[in-house]
């Protein structure tokens, strides 16, 4: 059994309420799953937001609403609808790299403003009774930035931090700073998780030696590329190559299914849905079979394509998506 906590990272439009749900039922191994970012919009939150979050619809083990905002108003005015929800645990989105937000100085671009990051945590002090967490980059414009802040995060009352090792500019492009991610836990005073490119065994234990503070990962893209990754590293117990294609295919047959029986429109805004959940789901399987299914316009010819890719699928097809890496947009 690993020590090592595991979070599922959050991603607009896939890890939303019935993945996972589902992801839990089938694949299992998260200790909390994040949710995507609720932020203020045209006056208020989202209602496509408060359903997401409402506990009637989440049956998880754990599950940790996230806002999104630039000035502690802002994030006061959504805390209030998390709060009425029943959460007691908010984590705060300082990483968003989408440049629309980030220019707004939401999300990463916050970073690059240390008076802005010291107004929007005065929202944590205001709120004892909420736990808060923060999930961040090494920085905007570079990893200097956060380390900057440590001074402020250090005397904030902050139950985690979760770092993912890029900067706003670099977007989902391009190497982790590894070494400004240890730099930043050697001065930091809360518990640290991890996210950004999936480490192996050897570059993990490499890590969690050079500090005490990492507690665990968030995986967001490489989990979805092999969804019982989590369960094999908490549990030290390899699946089998029938454990996972049985899972796959009752994780995707409830998911195909609950979109269907909830979702309106027919059979194109359906699969739009779920296609979007195979820009990363298993990236390295047979390509012709991908094709078949991002090319499906019915229900008759997707199926058939995601039952073929299933059963042809094989451990070495584990490979990581070059699409987008493991953080919501």
């Amino acid at each position: 059994m690993n020590k090592y906590e595991v979070y599922m990272a959050p991603m607009q439009g896939v890890t939303e309420a019935p993945f996972r749900n589902l992801f839990e039922q089938y694949f299992g191994g998260i200790d909390a799953y994040y949710t995507p970012f609720i932020r203020w919009e045209h006056g208020g939150v989202r209602r496509k937001d408060l359903r997401d979050i409402s506990p009637d619809r989440n049956s998880v083990c754990k599950l940790v609403p996230q806002l999104l905002a630039g000035t502690a108003d802002e994030a006061e005015s959504i805390l209030q609808y998390i709060i009425d929800c029943g959460y007691r645990e908010v984590d705060i989105n300082m990483g968003c790299a989408y440049p629309v937000l980030a220019k707004k100085g939401k999300g990463s671009g916050i970073l690059a403003h240390p008076e802005q990051v010291a107004d929007l945590l005065q929202v944590v002090h205001r709120h004892s009774q909420v736990k808060f967490s923060v999930k961040m980059r090494l920085g905007y414009n570079n990893a200097q930035e956060g380390l900057d802040l440590l001074p402020l995060l250090n005397k904030t009352p902050l139950t985690r931090i979760v770092i993912h090792a890029r900067t706003g500019i670099q977007q989902y492009k391009g190497a982790c700073d590894r070494e400004a991610f240890t730099r930043f836990a050697a001065g930091c005073n809360h518990p640290l998780l991890y996210n950004g490119e999936m480490l192996d065994e050897k570059q993990w234990k490499q890590m969690c030696n050079l500090s005490s503070r990492i507690v665990g990962v968030m995986w967001g893209r490489g989990l979805l590329a092999a969804p019982w990754r989590a369960s094999e590293f908490r549990d030290g117990r390899i699946w089998t190559l029938e454990d996972k294609r049985v899972a796959l295919r009752g994780f995707h047959e409830d998911l195909f299914a609950w979109y269907r029986e909830n979702m309106e429109g027919g059979d194109r805004q359906i699969l739009t849905k779920m296609k979007a959940i195979w820009e990363y789901l298993l990236p390295g399987a047979e390509r012709k079979l991908r094709k078949k299914i991002h090319k499906a316009q019915r229900f008759a010819d997707y199926i058939p394509a995601v039952q073929a890719l299933i059963q042809t699928f094989e451990p070495s097809m584990e490979q990581l998506s070059p699409v987008v890496d493991e953080d919501e947009f």
